[in-house]
This record gives structure tokens, C-alpha cells and sequence, in this order.
């Protein structure tokens, strides 16, 4: 019989205390046994190590580490990245949670379809084809630029990732709140990306005022830096007549929002007159 291989779930932990125990024990409840859960704390000031490190002496396969300083978010995700043995790298935040039988889906899946060295669960029906499918990197590139795919728009918990080629790549560039958006550039420029059934049912998504997501709007300028630069590299799998149209998308996308912005602005100022 075939080993299953490895997947190194990776839980990067700072001030988590309230939940951080309901997403170790939703990996732990998984169908799926072959998991190694790395959960690295970022110099937490609760007991968010406490509770993790209980949970590691009942379990042999979660591993607990506690950085020397404050790293921040992407520059942790590497370094959980840095402490996997695992074929699969699965991140799953210490406040949220998977369900029993995400990772014997996604495995399953990734196996089924070795070219993909990236996977995520589509969150919108392609008319033209059913789920899983693999798509080469131009039409990631054309899902997310010109047909309202959104291939790009995914949190880490929504992804799967091949370890070797999560390491070539370099990991996470160390920038707040963009660090995911520009990897899946850096994936999707170059591998296949295998695209799985919708994803509920599949991962829960916890939404709480102490998130980094509830600042997303004001990283606006760098998600928008990233775009153009991918579109506009060498190594971009769009044609030339894409690239333009992409751009010209862009632009109409964010002139829309500085109107948006300016009225919303303008309206609040009439109220106070």
C-alpha cells in the first residue's frame, strides 16, 4: 500500500487565546491523519502558547514553536514554511477551522492532478466546464483580469501549496496584508493551478474586529502596484492585447473608486453643512 504523503498544516498564532483551540481541534478532527500541525507564536502576550502546547502534549504530530521576536504575519507564515516536512503545505489561522474532510478532499485532489503545483476552491461556477479542472497560468491570469474569475483573490486558508515549489519561489514577501495576493502572482505567472468545487463546506472563515482584514482598504495603492507590475512583467502569460485590456480594467476599476470615494466624502461634508 502507498503511503499517504505528508501535510504540513501551519498555524501562525499572535493574541489568539479566544480561538485558537477550536482551529488546532478542527485539525485534529480531520479524516485525513497523515498532518503535522506547526503552530508558531509571534510572541503572543496571552496564553495562546499555553493552550497550543496542551493540545502538543496529547498529540505527537502538533509541534509548537515561539519566535525569539515579533516577526509580523507573512515574514511568520515563512517561518512556519521553514519547519514543514511535508509534500503539501496547508495554513490554517488560529482563528479559524477546517471541517473533518478538507484535507482528505484537497490531497486527494492534488494527487489526482500532479501538474498543479497550487490549488484553491472556486468560489464562482465556470458555465463552460465542471469541477476540479486545471488551468494553465494565462487563463489564471485572464480569470483574474478580464473575466471575473478572481483567481488571485484568495486568503492562505482557501489554498493548497506544493512545498518544493512553495521554497523556489522564496516564500511570502514581507508585506503587510499584500504578501498573499502577490504569491499567487508569482504562482500563477509561472504553474498550474488546479481549481476545486465551491469552498463552503470546506474551510470557516472566522470575521472578528481584531483581524488584519478589516484594514484591507487602505492597503488599496499596493494591491494595485502588484497587479500592474505582474501584468506588465516579462514573465506575465498574457499576450500583448490582453495586457491592455487588463490595464485598461484596472484603470476603469480604480477611477470608479476614487469616484465612489469622493462622493461618499462629499456627501458626508453636505450633512455637516
Amino acid at each position: 500500500m502507498n503511503q499517504k504523503p505528508l501535510v504540513s498544516v501551519l498555524m501562525t498564532v499572535y493574541n489568539r487565546e479566544k480561538y485558537i483551540a477550536q482551529a488546532i481541534e478542527s485539525v485534529m478532527a480531520s479524516t485525513y491523519e497523515q498532518w503535522e500541525l506547526l503552530i508558531v507564536d509571534d510572541r503572543s502576550k496571552d496564553t495562546s502558547v499555553a493552550i497550543a502546547k496542551d493540545y502538543a502534549s496529547r498529540d505527537a504530530r502538533i509541534k509548537v514553536y515561539v519566535n525569539e521576536q515579533n516577526l509580523g504575519d507573512y515574514p511568520n507564515r515563512n517561518q512556519a514554511a521553514s519547519y514543514a516536512q511535508g509534500k503539501y503545505l496547508k495554513y490554517v489561522d488560529a482563528d479559524d477551522m477546517i471541517y473533518e474532510h478538507t484535507l482528505e478532499y484537497m490531497v486527494k485532489m492534488m494527487e489526482r492532478y500532479p501538474s498543479a503545483a497550487w490549488g484553491t476552491f472556486s468560489f464562482k461556477q465556470n458555465p463552460k466546464k465542471p469541477h476540479p479542472y486545471v488551468i494553465k497560468p494565462e487563463e489564471q491570469f485572464a480569470g483574474q483580469y478580464l473575466n471575473g474569475q478572481g483567481y488571485f483573490l484568495r486568503s492562505p486558508l482557501s489554498i493548497i501549496i506544493k512545498t518544493e515549489t512553495f521554497v523556489k519561489l522564496g516564500g511570502f514577501i514581507e508585506r503587510k496584508m499584500v504578501g498573499d495576493f502577490e504569491m499567487w502572482h508569482k504562482l500563477g505567472s509561472s504553474y498550474d493551478l488546479l481549481v476545486m468545487p465551491h469552498s463552503h463546506g470546506f474551510v470557516w472563515y472566522r470575521t472578528h474586529e481584531g483581524q488584519q482584514s478589516s484594514e484591507i482598504n487602505k492597503f488599496e495603492g499596493e494591491y494595485r502596484e502588484i497587479s500592474i507590475n505582474y501584468i506588465n512583467s516579462d514573465h506575465s502569460p498574457l499576450s500583448e492585447s490582453d495586457r491592455i485590456l487588463a490595464l485598461k480594467g484596472l484603470r476603469k476599476r480604480y477611477l470608479m473608486r476614487v469616484f465612489k470615494l469622493i462622493t461618499k466624502f462629499k456627501f458626508s461634508q453636505l450633512r455637516h453643512v
